[in-house]
């Protein structure tokens, strides 16, 4: 199953991309998470981290913290582009073991931890029923 829903930003890192550029948001300095339904995030979390939320239990596919992630950023004529590139996949295999309440994906840095963005899954999804993947491409654009 992919990762379908609404992707949204922290205001904190538009707050942050619009007052430095975003040098840190480009490469392999992030991961993302997998949460359940425990606390939902809100765009206005104030410093936003991986502490804030509840993952996804660590039995079957997951591993605590999520999966490293390569994201990219670009700008032109005004719009700031993060995109993930094709590798390393961000793919949970299913397995018997896995939770069945996935219901947001978290876009954290590694150093620092700060969250730039998650991932409204719609509703709770099931990751013993099938793979759960965050597609390759544009995550988010902001003009």
């Amino acid at each position: 199953m992919a990762a379908l829903g609404t992707v949204a930003v922290f205001n904190v890192a538009k707050q942050k991309i619009s007052e430095v550029g975003a040098p840190n948001l480009d490469g392999s300095n992030f991961k993302v998470a997998v949460l359940d339904p425990t606390v939902t995030p809100a765009v206005a979390d104030v410093t936003p981290t991986l502490s804030d939320y509840t993952e996804v239990g660590t039995a079957g596919t997951y591993v605590a913290g999520g999966l490293a992630a390569t994201f990219t950023w670009s700008e032109s004529g005004g719009t700031v582009t993060f995109a993930l590139a094709a590798s390393p996949a961000v793919t949970w295999a299913s397995d018997a073991s896995n939770d069945t309440d996935a219901r947001w994906l978290l876009i954290y840095e590694t150093v620092g931890g700060n969250a730039v963005a998650f991932i409204d899954l719609e509703s709770n999804r099931d990751m013993t029923a099938g793979p759960l993947t965050l597609n390759a491409g544009t995550a988010f654009t902001l003009a």
